[in-house]
């Protein structure tokens, strides 16, 4: 049986070899052996494993080319650059992969560049901020009182940096100094046509309301924002601008704020902003204002004023009033100290109604008091009138400092809740002393004469160069102070305040905090120093 095995064997070993000798393929044919069927699966499975891998390499190579190249680069180029449709990759990309580098590198590499760089393409330009020539003054005026008004505009406005526009009622003489230092004056349009029916108003609100729309009429470039103001309204404009870069002009903003009579804003409106004040209208919503507020005004002939005429269009629009304290509309009699010397945390925008308020310094006439306050507001513009709180514990006073304006010491310790309420130096608009006439908190005058504020009036400012800070002198405000009969040291002893203070004009950019005051050694005698600047770490107004 072995023997039989080993010829059988042998006999199909000569036949292969003698079939290759003759170069027929090893494929068994009907006539010759089959050969094992394990063979022919090894055989199969090989081939389809290597057809698979082929077309899979293929497959992947070819999306890797089509989107990391042209798709994304038209995609991109495309979007960013719509008039460019080239399918070209950018050549600084492509040429700087160098060809030695692996496929699967290459591709890596060149899509991670074009990522950075289509991010560095898609990163916007930063906007530029609002400047004072973005903004264009409307300013309501009388032809009667022109020539007594135009000095408070002639105190903030400045015709090479500005632009605006005087709205009058009638044609006025203008001078060629006016022409120097004040805006350029133009008769408002008629609006006999419009219907008025109020009894306790005039009609001259009617003019006054369509300000802003005559004003985007005259067709100015690059303006932002429109801001509307009286003829006795004085702007600090640094502290405008500070307020209009919170806003993005290119949306609808209403910016301005309430009366101090809580009557007033009853009899008009909690939303509505005071145009004696000032307040601000972007640009885009001037123009949907002029659109329709003719037909708006004709709907309302029973408004009394101006402010609450714009209002009312504002509804109609949608658009609610965006509050800003620093705007003041000042609807009081008598004496601003108390509402100065404690000014709310945040920049001091405009002052008005000045010809029914008493001077702001004393001694001095309504102009001229103006006039130094603009001083201290050229040296620090966003500190001007900001109230800083602080205490002499050795000799048991309380010293309020509103920078630029006026020093206050108390004798004894009162407390900063107590402080930064105005006192009641004024009255309401309505001539009575009524505490519960007003918008806000407010603290009676102190009746009791060991209380009684000694109180010190800026007279004179500087700038110390060395040291990079403002010097301000306040002089004693000379009045009788009735006898005190409390047994501690008495500030009729001192006759000057000196206050130090380092410019700080991104004081508005970080949260409203009022800055803190400390009590220095003086060398001078009957002299008191005071260092006012940002808060220290953990430095508080601590009795």
């Amino acid at each position: 049986m072995k023997d039989a095995k080993k010829d059988s064997e042998k006999v199909v070993w000569d036949q292969i070899q003698m079939r290759s000798a003759q170069g027929n393929p090893l494929i068994p044919g009907p006539s010759t052996r089959p050969i094992p069927k394990l063979m022919v699966w090894l055989i199969l499975f090989v081939s389809v494993t290597y057809v698979i891998y082929t077309l899979k390499l293929l497959t992947t190579s070819a999306q890797q080319t089509c989107e990391d190249t042209p798709f994304t680069s038209y995609l991109h180029r495309s979007l960013l650059h719509p008039n460019k449709t080239s399918l070209t990759s950018p050549p600084l990309i492509l040429n700087q992969t160098s060809e030695t580098t692996p496929p699967h590198h290459r591709h890596r590499a060149v899509r991670e560049k074009q990522v950075v760089a289509v991010q560095m393409q898609q990163v916007p330009p930063k906007p530029k901020l609002t400047e004072i020539h973005d903004v264009v003054f409307g300013i309501a005026g009388s032809s009667k009182l022109w020539q007594q008004r135009k000095e408070y505009i002639k105190i903030w406005y400045k015709p090479n940096q500005m632009r605006g526009v005087v709205w009058l009622d009638d044609r006025v003489k203008y001078s060629p100094e006016d022409k120097q230092t004040l805006p350029p004056v133009r008769v408002s349009g008629d609006t006999s046509n419009f219907a008025y029916t109020n009894r306790q108003g005039h009609r001259s609100a009617i003019r006054i309301s369509r300000i802003v729309t005559e004003t985007l009429r005259m067709k100015m470039d690059n303006v932002r924002w429109f801001v509307m103001g009286d003829d006795d309204t004085v702007f600090i404009t640094d502290n405008l601008v500070r307020i209009l870069r919170k806003y993005d002009h290119t949306q609808y903003y209403y910016i301005g704020s309430l009366s101090e009579s809580h009557i007033q804003n009853i009899f008009f409106s909690y939303g509505m902003a005071y145009g004696g004040g000032g307040f601000a209208i972007s640009y885009p919503l001037a123009k949907a204002l002029a659109k329709m507020q003719d037909r708006c005004i004709q709907r309302y002939p029973g408004l009394y004023g101006s402010d609450d005429r714009m209002q009312a269009c504002m509804a109609e629009l949608g658009v609610p009033l965006t509050k800003e304290l620093g705007f003041h509309q000042y609807d009081v009699y008598g004496n601003l100290f108390g509402l100065l010397a404690a000014h709310p945390v945040t920049p001091l925008v405009s002052l008005h109604h000045l010809d029914v308020v008493e001077p702001i310094f004393p001694y001095a006439t309504r102009v001229e008091a103006l006039q130094r306050l603009m001083l201290p507001a050229k040296l620090d513009s966003a500190g001007i009138m900001q109230q800083s709180i602080c205490y002499d514990k050795t000799k048991s006073w309380t010293i309020s400092v509103s920078w630029g304006f006026a020093v206050q010491i108390f004798r004894g310790i009162v407390s900063p809740r107590e402080m930064e309420m105005p006192s009641r130096t004024f009255l309401n608009w309505y001539r009575r002393a009524d505490y519960t006439a007003y918008a806000f908190n407010t603290r009676p005058v102190s009746r009791n004469p060991c209380q009684k504020p000694f109180v010190f009036y800026m007279s004179r400012v500087r700038m110390d160069s060395e040291l990079n800070q403002t010097v301000s002198e306040h002089e004693r405000h000379r009045v009788p102070h009735p006898p005190c009969r409390w047994k501690m040291a008495d500030p009729d002893e001192l006759e000057m305040v000196i206050v130090n203070k380092k410019p700080d004009p991104h004081l508005w950019n970080r949260s409203p905090r009022r800055n803190c005051c400390r009590v220095m050694e003086s060398k001078e005698p009957r002299t008191m120093v005071v260092n006012v600047g940002v808060c220290k770490d953990g430095e508080i107004s601590e009795m």
